[in-house]
């Protein structure tokens, strides 16, 4: 076998650029090892699920597990931000409403505590959060003090800027169309244009793509489904501008049982307000349908604008931006964090499938990806009480639709529909 070049070989090589392989670069990074960074488009794309104007942050679940994975995050949200000399995430309380009667609002309630999430409960109009939602008969609210607008293409921008300060390698336009293990060497990445990396470790971040590139390299379907989706920004009427804003005190805020309706603060875009649906449709990540308009969303949102936020938006004609996203659902909407197993038992990890609601916890998966292929454990979720094996392959083996849960999907899955 001819030498390979040194520059070639890589302690840990990182397929897929978005927020979870960014801060996975970046962890890595951290620990004094040689990453390399690949990414399918340009850097910064908006074809995937990591671009756009912003994501929220909620620590209010059904599940368990997730609140500690949010605080934990917003621990390394501050410290990216003091380490890169600037900010991408805005604080704000987080407001999440529904009929009392709703089996996820109430669980998410349970999972709060006056030491790691405190909460405010509501079963009147909350103004003392903001005079601008209107709680209909049965309904009540919930507002925590940890929400947050994040900005994604910066955030992104800064986990790849502070992986670079520490030597990362991160090449775009290369389209991973093979990995294999090759005895005495360790793993092969190679792309379309005929380069060849060696790296010992390799993790697999490709968003939408996971599944796709899973499947050609060990044959196996990971039950991961990408969904086109749509989010849309709403002119505010003249007089309350200012009072829907982050400095006003404005929350990020979701509205469970369906629709699931989500959104921000005005602030990305002068008098708009991003009020979106939690849908999507599935499709092929390469071959999606730009065309669609969600009519039939668009007015679902209105319905639920004029009944929640009485005389606050416009609606009449509807959005005033549109832009698209993508979410990779999980039959369980649970992530997918595991060795990929196989011929590559513990060399290949996969994190993905993480069903529209991720992005925050970029930092921290990113920090446990890189204690899985440097470790082979991950400290940190034993530290915050965290039991890997929700987020494990094994739950989908038989047939299995995955982690068991009483209370209904929060995400639809719309056909056929737009």
């Amino acid at each position: 076998m001819a030498e390979i070049p040194t520059n070639d070989i890589f302690d840990v090589i990182i397929i897929g650029a978005g927020i979870m392989g960014s801060c996975a670069a970046y962890e890595v990074a951290k620990l004094n090892k040689k990453v390399l960074l690949l990414e399918q488009f340009d850097l910064l794309h908006f074809l995937g699920s990591s671009h756009g104007e912003s994501r929220t942050i909620r620590a209010t679940y059904p599940e368990p597990y997730y609140p500690p994975m949010v605080i934990e995050s917003a621990v390394l949200w501050e410290a990216a931000q003091s380490a890169a000399g600037y900010r991408v995430l805005t604080p704000t309380t987080q407001l999440d409403l529904g009929p009392s009667h709703c089996l996820s609002l109430q669980s998410a309630i349970r999972n709060c505590s006056p030491d790691s999430l405190p909460a405010t409960i509501y079963d009147s109009n909350p103004t003392e959060i903001t005079g601008a939602f209107h709680l209909p008969d049965g309904w009540i609210a919930l507002s925590t003090p940890l929400g947050g607008i994040i900005k994604p293409t910066k955030a992104v921008a800064m986990f790849q800027s502070l992986a670079l300060r520490l030597g990362t390698v991160i090449r775009d336009r290369a389209v991973v169309d093979a990995i294999d293990r090759i005895a005495d060497v360790g793993i092969r990445v190679s792309t379309t244009d005929g380069r060849i990396f060696h790296g010992a470790k390799v993790v697999v971040t490709a968003g939408a793509w996971t599944h796709k590139l899973v499947k050609m390299v060990t044959g196996r379907d990971l039950p991961i489904q990408p969904l086109h989706t749509l989010i849309w920004y709403w002119k505010i009427k003249d007089g309350f501008e200012s009072e829907m804003s982050p400095a006003a005190g404005f929350p990020t805020f979701a509205s469970y049982g369906l629709p699931y309706v989500y959104g921000t603060p005005a602030m990305e875009f002068p008098g708009l307000i991003k009020v979106a649906l939690h849908a999507g449709w599935p499709c092929d990540p390469d071959s999606r349908d730009w065309t669609m308009d969600g009519d039939g969303m668009v007015g679902r949102v209105a319905e639920w604008i004029e009944r929640l936020m009485p005389g606050r938006i416009e609606t009449a004609s509807g959005p005033v931006i549109k832009q698209t996203c993508m979410y990779s659902m999980t039959p369980d909407e649970d992530f997918v964090i595991d060795f990929l197993g196989g011929e590559f038992g513990k060399d290949v990890v996969v994190a993905g499938g993480f069903s529209g609601h991720g992005f925050k916890m970029g930092p921290l998966v990113g920090k446990m990806v890189a204690e899985m292929v440097i470790d082979g454990e991950v400290r940190t979720a034993a530290r915050i009480g965290l039991d890997m094996r929700v987020f494990g392959l094994g739950r989908f083996e038989g047939g299995k639709q995955g982690n068991a849960k009483d209370f209904g999907e929060q995400v639809e899955s719309h056909v056929g529909q737009s």
